[in-house]
């Protein structure tokens, strides 16, 4: 699910993305940031978001939950929700936060 916001936020993202409990990962193969939030105690289901464009006016973020571990070695394809209730109601409480700051 793409969420766009009509405003940058100066490279603060990552920082506001920690505040809604998010923590940052580093893909070393890619080389890619992302952020991602456990919903329980386990690894996995976790919420996942990706950075995709932040200008002088506007940032989109890409954000899905990754339902359970890639099953493949090698293979990154997983198990996602984009556009379910749970990704739906973690949307709103994103926006929510970013849009208050």
């Amino acid at each position: 699910m793409k969420l766009y916001f009509k405003r940058s936020f100066n490279d603060r993202l990552g920082n506001l993305l920690i505040r809604c409990g998010y923590h940052q990962a580093f893909n070393t193969k890619t080389k890619e940031v992302s952020y991602r939030k456990r919903v329980g105690r386990l690894a996995y289901p976790q919420f996942h978001i990706f950075i995709n464009q932040e200008t002088a006016n506007k940032s989109v973020l890409n954000l899905h939950l990754d339902a359970k571990k890639p099953s493949y070695p090698g293979y990154h394809a997983h198990s996602a929700e984009y556009d379910s209730e749970v990704v739906k109601k973690e949307a709103e409480r994103i926006k929510h936060v970013l849009d208050n700051f």
